[in-house]
């Protein structure tokens, strides 16, 4: 089982589709230092879509709103992290799969020096149940 399991939020954010977007976007979260746990971009039929998962929510909707970026609605997810070795996500499955619940999507990828990450997501109706499931924080 994961050594940590948080609820987290997110949010998605869409770009436009050219070279320089992403580094705007990671600069100017730096600069107001906007700290990231998570981040996911990929090309979409609207241009890029991008999903970040800020430490501080509140933090990133008013940087939203000082720069006019339409973030959608607050949506929650779960951040897995532990000790990083074959099978480390497959306890947290099998114990969402004998609750009923499905996990909708997951991002996982070793950190080094033995360690991994994941953000994982359930459906709405679903989430705090999987926190209880999980003990999340």
């Amino acid at each position: 089982m994961a050594k940590g399991i948080r609820k987290v939020q997110f949010f998605v954010l869409h770009a436009n589709d050219k070279p320089g977007e992403a580094a705007h976007l990671l600069k100017t979260l730096n600069k107001y230092k906007i700290n990231l746990l998570a981040m996911s971009a990929f090309s979409s039929s609207r241009g890029s879509q991008i999903e970040l998962i800020p430490e501080n929510a509140e933090q990133l909707r008013e940087l939203a709103r000082k720069y006019g970026w339409k973030l959608s609605s607050k949506k929650t997810g779960f951040l897995a992290q532990g000790k990083d070795r074959a099978g480390a996500l497959a306890k947290l499955a099998e114990k969402l799969g004998k609750a009923g619940i499905n996990i909708t999507a997951v991002d996982a990828i070793a950190a080094g020096l033995d360690r991994y990450g994941a953000v994982f997501w359930v459906r709405p109706k679903d989430v705090e149940h999987a926190s209880e499931v999980l003990g999340a924080r």
